[in-house]
């Protein structure tokens, strides 16, 4: 009579250890997990659960390597939305989609998958991807790999899902006891040849270098190495890179450290129980995004380490001496488009290519068709192959300045449009020649050519003041003097390249707006008026004569005017960030511009703004304000800009009228 109950409870007993030891990798519709519980995958290689992170009370889901002692979250659910208790749980909701949420049911996290199946089920793989899908079908309805946070694991896509629109950007923990999302990222550009860049909120800290077939050009040691291989996918439907161990025994992943600002390959080292950091980016002092500024690169072993290209020098020399490369390089002058034996390329081996932003590619093209087509336009600067393996195919031209240069081992071969004279051989040979030629020359003509200059420029000098009188006279409500500086056009027209295209930094009523460079190095933005713009003469006036008398930080600073024949430009002092527009209407821009630096742009408007209404010797109503209008420098101050509308009004003027709509 006693044996069996005690078989019974000998039963039971086998039972409930066999439910422990069988662990679950999945939740069905049925199914919670509570906090306290976990999922591992099949393999026992990852596990999920509910954790709190370093000192602090908040507790997330997150996913960890089941078997390290030392347990590094790899990515987590509720990042931005953390759990004040233990009473949460994960579910499968009657709509269909995982979901986290609290004791009263509230909504923490949820993957947000709008797709209904018949049996939803959501599994741990031993990749580390959590997955939502109908149980017995292989289609992922949502993935956790799609969403990653500051970890890269091996068979994770970083890059662009072109057809669903994601973007599998990297974002940092703030700190180690805060996995919201942090302000170092990483992700990939979809330039005309794709590249990744990391960021420090709205400064840019590095760049890979564009994919040149199976490598990228600017990561030192990506190749040979013992213990990964690297991907990279690029068409109509996604741009990707991903890596994948060579040995299944290893563990190895990549983590973004806000912290360090330091993109960190680690290695778990088993006997001794570690995180061994394996390789860092930026690794070196020529890592640092364009660190030499345009036109220079970076050589580690030099003294100093930035050089300026063959065929150009720097902008600033005095900066330049004293270790300031931001301005970088320009070209020495002697180089003329089209020219023969004056224009030509010069072969760089080894180097990181240029940032790819101004860019075009043809992946059929030679390299000789490559350069022909380079030859054609004078803003293209540089060429090489788009693909380096075996013996080189495809075309990569890049336009305007050549950014973020810096010699690298396993760099590629980089055409760079010199003058003739400095692409060594058969023209190299001519230079001293060529040189005491024009030197020779210029003895000869140097005093006819001083005194035909003075007196061709007191001959425009005066014919600019007659147009500019004429421009005064035409309203008799200005009598103001004329204070701007007056460039002649051929200045203009070297400075911006005869208005190339790429050159162009946009358009709007007026008429054209190009980047321009002095002989100086001072950078400009030239407004030019087009004849058939909509604001004519009264407004071009109107903005010199406003733009002559208002000084302001937050208002753009008005550096000269150009009146020649029919054409009528404004010069301004260029602002690298562009227009406020450009950034809040950039999908990766916006989310960059966090609300320190929103409040920080209103603020600087309203200041503009006191100034124009209030504090200026003169009362000035802009009344054409919008985005578009307020610009930003390279430190994202803003200025406003266009005062072609704005109307002066006297100090005790409180209102008036106009007789005729203006503005957008």
């Amino acid at each position: 009579m006693s044996i069996f109950p005690t078989i019974l409870l000998i039963a039971n007993i086998l039972l409930f250890i066999s439910k422990i030891s069988s662990a679950r990798d999945t939740i069905t519709q049925s199914q919670s997990l509570l906090d306290g519980s976990t999922l591992i995958s099949k393999g026992e290689v990852f596990e999920l659960g509910f954790f709190n992170p370093g000192n602090s009370n908040n507790r997330y889901v997150g996913i960890w390597y089941k078997n390290i002692p030392v347990r590094r979250v790899v990515w987590v659910a509720n990042r931005d939305n953390p759990i004040k208790d233990n009473s949460s749980k994960l579910i499968i909701s009657q709509d269909r989609f995982l979901a986290l949420v609290n004791k009263n049911q509230s909504l923490l996290w949820s993957t947000n998958t709008t797709t209904k199946v018949s049996n939803p089920i959501v599994q741990l793989l031993d990749n580390g991807n959590l997955v939502f899908k109908n149980d017995g079908e292989e289609k992922f309805l949502w993935k956790s790999f799609d969403y990653p946070c500051d970890t890269i694991l091996p068979e994770m896509k970083v890059g662009w899902d072109k057809k669903r629109g994601i973007d599998w950007r990297l974002t940092a923990w703030k700190n180690w006891d805060d996995p919201s999302s942090g302000e170092f990222i990483s992700a990939m550009i979809l330039t005309p040849n794709p590249e990744s860049f990391m960021w420090k909120g709205l400064r840019k800290l590095y760049r890979t270098g564009p994919w040149t077939g199976p490598r990228t050009t600017g990561i030192i040691g990506l190749t040979q190495n013992p213990l990964y291989n690297y991907d990279f996918l690029s068409n109509e439907d996604e741009v990707y890179y991903m890596f994948t161990l060579k040995n299944s025994s290893i563990i190895s992943i990549i983590v973004f450290n806000q912290t360090i600002s330091l993109r960190q390959r680690l290695v778990w080292i088993p006997e001794s129980k570690i995180w061994s950091v394996y390789q860092t980016l930026p690794q070196d002092n020529c890592d640092i995004y364009n660190v030499c500024g345009a036109n220079g690169h970076c050589v580690l072993d030099a003294s100093p380490i930035c050089q300026c290209l063959d065929g150009f020098k720097p902008k600033s020399p005095q900066q330049w001496n004293a270790t300031d490369w931001s301005q970088g390089c320009m070209r020495n002058g002697n180089w003329s488009c089209g020219v023969k034996n004056k224009d030509g390329f010069k072969k760089i081996v080894g180097m990181k290519l240029p940032d790819t932003t101004h860019s075009w590619i043809d992946e059929k093209m030679t390299l000789d068709d490559c350069k022909a087509r380079c030859l054609k336009n004078c803003s293209c600067s540089a060429y090489s192959n788009l693909d380096s393996t075996g013996a080189g195919s495809g075309c990569s031209i890049w336009f305007g300045d050549l950014v973020d240069l810096r010699v690298i081992q396993s760099g590629n071969d980089l055409y760079i449009r010199v003058d003739a004279s400095d692409t060594g051989g058969k023209n190299g040979h001519t230079k001293t020649i060529i040189l005491a030629i024009s030197i020779t020359i210029s003895l000869v003509l140097v005093i006819l050519l001083a005194f035909t200059y003075i007196y061709i420029t007191k001959a425009k000098r005066k014919e600019k003041m007659e147009k500019i009188t004429r421009l005064e006279d035409k309203d008799e409500d200005t009598h103001e003097d004329f204070e701007l500086p007056i460039f002649d056009q051929v200045t203009i027209l070297k400075a911006t390249n005869n208005f190339s295209f790429n050159n162009k930094l946009g358009e709007g009523g007026f008429g054209p707006v190009y980047k321009g460079i002095l002989l100086d190095g001072q950078e400009i933005a030239v407004k030019r008026l087009s004849k058939s713009s909509g604001q004519g003469l009264k407004e071009f006036k109107n903005e010199v004569i406003l733009c002559a008398k208002l000084q302001h930080r937050n208002l753009v600073k008005v550096v000269g005017c150009c009146i020649e024949g029919d054409e009528k430009m404004l010069i301004y002092e260029y602002m690298s960030n562009n227009s406020l527009d450009s950034v809040l209407f950039d999908p990766i821009q916006s989310k960059l511009l966090d609300w320190s630096a929103r409040f920080n742009i209103l603020f600087g408007i309203a200041r503009g703004l006191l100034y124009l209404h209030q504090d200026s010797r003169l009362r000035i109503i802009h009344r054409d304000l919008k985005v578009s209008n307020i610009l930003l420098d390279n430190e994202m101050n803003p200025k406003i800009s266009d005062f072609g509308l704005a109307r002066m009004c006297g100090d005790d003027q409180i209102q008036g009228r106009t007789n005729r709509i203006v503005g957008t």
